[in-house]
């Protein structure tokens, strides 16, 4: 669970994550937040919480990166501290894990039939064309690649080195997972967005990041196979 300035979320996040049975261990990771996101995470007495600090601000990909070393369970998955998604849709993302069919699972906002919150729709747009780009540089059919979502065998996502600190994480490691020829699922999941003025970071640069990354991972990975 990354985590930058969420002293909103983070207590109500951490709760609904460890509701969830199949949980055995959560690791935060504070990304040097300014608010009272730290002092919140100093009171959190359940033993199954890792809590660890970075001492300045590095970005999403480098506080998921620091959680992913630092896990020790079978699955791996990344849950976002602002609560746009909901973690008791964290069982059915696993199902395929658990079942042996699948390396990795996304979970699509795009497929799902449950609420979703009704937002910006150049963001949708933006989504959409990412995941398009994706599809195409990877030949996988995925139809939501930017979701926070993702749960990986942990063996696998130990195994892939990742180098963006940002937002670009997502096409850096689907173009990798891509690659590696791992089996992807998806999984349609509820969604409940916030608005800039509810603390959404995320804008119109990273999307423009997003697309760099995925140009040169996908070339980085086919000079690899030649």
């Amino acid at each position: 669970m990354p985590a930058y300035n969420e002293e909103e979320t983070i207590a109500q996040a951490i709760d609904r994550v460890l509701a969830q049975p199949f949980v055995g261990e959560l690791i935060v990771v504070n990304d040097a937040s300014t608010d009272s996101t730290a002092s919140i995470l100093e009171q959190v007495a359940d033993e199954r919480v890792v809590v660890l600090d970075h001492s300045v601000n590095r970005g999403k990909g480098a506080a998921i990166r620091t959680g992913i070393a630092h896990a020790t369970r079978d699955f791996v998955g990344i849950q976002d501290a602002d609560l746009e998604y909901n973690p008791a849709d964290l069982a059915r993302v696993i199902r395929p894990l658990e079942d042996g069919l699948a390396d990795v699972v996304y979970g699509s906002r795009f497929i799902s039939g449950d609420a979703r919150r009704v937002l910006y729709y150049w963001h949708s747009v933006g989504n959409r064309l990412l995941t398009l780009a994706s599809n195409v540089v990877t030949n996988v059919n995925l139809s939501d690649m930017e979701t926070c979502y993702k749960v990986f065998r942990r063996e696998l996502i130990q195994s892939i080195p990742i180098e963006e600190d940002r937002f670009g994480f997502e096409p850096e490691i689907t173009v990798k997972i891509a690659k590696s020829g791992a089996r992807i699922y998806e999984v349609g999941i509820s969604y409940a967005g916030r608005s800039y003025a509810e603390g959404k970071k995320i804008n119109w640069k990273d999307g423009v990041s997003a697309m760099r990354c995925l140009v040169k991972y996908s070339w980085l990975e086919r000079r690899k196979l030649q």
